[in-house]
């Protein structure tokens, strides 16, 4: 049975999710926090606002993304069918766009001049890059030098498209510390500067926002499961990096209780040893970045960095409504090796045609044993949430493979 508005208090006044989330910032940005927080609540539900985002969704972004029914790897894995809501297709390769778009248009109303933003695997750098060049905003990405490395032609896409590319070369070079180094010219550059979080982490209202702008993946695929399958799913499976995608699609559907909410966080060499990117399967409660949640941190509480073959999941944290949802039951969080989600890339392209990210490789590889363990007549909604172009070199690399 439904509880209605069981999660309509979350997050409340002060942006909790229960013990998790909040804000934690340098008394500098306090000014600018509330002020978003201002600006977004007088403009989420404005027509105007609305109608230009729901313009921009259909004719730039590509929205609504189709409900594909994945025949092959429904008959390869012998159990439950499998649906993907093909978030990979909208303009830029991945689900990132929405919330860019979003929160551009939001910049644009506050009067910001130049946007910010941090990325991993490049998609939200790209995403970015792209609105602040539709909208003729300056647009800054910080990337970490090592994901600059690996992710190449991502880096080339954000130049082209007018941004400058920051290669940030402290720590060990991934997301985390290109989200530490945007921040800190927030600080530096905070009355002309709109910082662009890309995932449902951060001060808030980035979680909440992030999450309402990422909900039309959930709310498109409710809709689109009930008219092709008469039902709504027995699973939702996502990725789990921040966790904006999985978000994007699992808020639709908390009141459903029939439907069983799946994360994958990426396990990297194996949760048994230090590389891995498991926040919620590995991590204990912690502040990072702004918000109270999950990290991966030593005995001392020292964020530890994380692993994986997948730059976009690279992060030792995860969003706080995830450790919030973890924490009460509502959804359950599993993960998935490199070497998995390297099985997954390579099986769903040679059978369905579609060329994975190998962010949501990772949900694939846990689909399998949830079709399984569902069997014949059950149903399963994964948000293939990118394509895989960006990461054909470093799989190639990881296969031993010269191009």
């Amino acid at each position: 049975m439904t509880q209605p508005n069981a999660f309509s208090q979350f997050p409340d006044v002060a942006g909790r999710f229960g013990e998790f989330g909040g804000r934690y910032v340098a008394e500098t940005l306090m000014p600018n926090i509330l002020a978003l927080e201002e600006a977004y609540a007088r403009y989420k539900d404005d027509p105007d606002f609305v109608a230009e985002f729901d313009l921009f969704s259909r004719d730039f972004v590509g929205r609504p993304s189709p409900l594909y029914f994945a025949e092959r790897l429904t008959e390869e894995f012998g159990g439950a069918d499998i649906w993907f809501k093909r978030d990979e297709l909208n303009h830029t390769g991945a689900h990132k766009i929405n919330n860019c778009l979003g929160q551009v248009l939001l910049a644009k109303r506050m009067g910001k001049t130049r946007i910010i933003a941090e990325t991993g695997a490049g998609q939200h750098g790209v995403a970015t890059a792209t609105v602040a060049a539709r909208f003729g905003i300056p647009c800054e990405v910080f990337m970490g030098a090592t994901d600059v490395e690996r992710q190449a032609p991502n880096v080339f896409r954000m130049k082209l498209l007018g941004a400058k590319v920051h290669a940030v070369t402290s720590g060990r070079g991934t997301l985390k510390d290109a989200m530490n180094e945007a921040l800190r010219d927030w600080v530096t550059y905070p009355d002309e500067t709109f910082y662009v979080i890309g995932t449902v982490a951060g001060p808030h209202p980035y979680p909440m926002m992030v999450r309402d702008f990422q909900s039309v993946i959930g709310r498109e695929a409710r809709e689109q499961m009930l008219e092709r399958t008469g039902k709504l799913p027995d699973v939702a499976v996502a990725c789990i990096g921040g966790g904006s995608n999985a978000m994007g699609l699992f808020h639709p559907f908390l009141e459903d209780e029939s439907v069983r909410l799946v994360g994958v966080e990426a396990a990297g060499k194996g949760l048994d040893g230090p590389d891995h990117a498991a926040s919620l399967n590995g991590g204990k409660p912690g502040i990072l970045h702004g918000n109270k949640t999950y990290l991966l941190q030593d005995e001392d509480g020292q964020i530890t960095e994380g692993h994986s073959i997948s730059a976009g999941l690279d992060y030792p944290g995860i969003g706080p409504e995830h450790a919030f949802l973890h924490d009460m039951g509502r959804a359950e969080y599993r993960s998935a090796t490199d070497a998995e989600a390297l099985e997954m890339f390579q099986l769903c392209s040679k059978l369905e045609g579609i060329i994975p990210a190998l962010e949501p490789a990772h949900a694939l590889a846990r689909v399998r044993d949830l079709a399984i363990e569902l069997g014949k007549g059950g149903t399963i909604l994964m948000n293939m949430c990118g394509r895989g172009d960006k990461d054909v070199f470093s799989v190639a690399k990881a296969l031993g493979v010269e191009l």
